[in-house]
């Protein structure tokens, strides 16, 4: 599942997820991002930091304090020059800074579906 308030991100990254053979869903917004993720049942979560209404700091937050949602590992990934200080404030498993190289794409999820 990814969530990102750019159209072209969201375009790039599900295309290569699904050309792995993923299924992907898209989020532009967090607006209802309990109910997407409690219906989709995600295996792994890339949240973007600059969202409309919630950042991705915040919405990593609320999903580590949901426990049905605990064990699903979230990747940060955004072009934010502190992104490394942002991660660890909201939580999140990994970090992926943008733009990203589409193998470190590729291998960061491999590696946390293998977990």
């Amino acid at each position: 599942m990814i969530f990102d308030d750019d159209p072209d991100i969201l375009l790039v990254t599900a295309a290569i997820l699904r050309r792995k053979g993923y299924e992907v869903l898209c989020r532009e917004d967090c607006t209802e991002m309990e109910k997407d993720i409690q219906g989709f049942n995600p295996a792994v979560i890339l949240m973007d930091n600059w969202m409309p209404a919630m950042t991705g700091v915040d919405a990593i937050k609320l999903i580590k304090t949901i426990s049905a949602f605990q064990h699903i590992p979230i990747i940060f990934f955004s072009a934010n020059s502190n992104l490394e200080a942002l991660a660890t404030e909201a939580g999140a498993d990994r970090l992926l800074k943008k733009p990203f190289n589409v193998a470190d794409l590729e291998k960061l999820i491999a590696e946390l579906l293998s977990n």
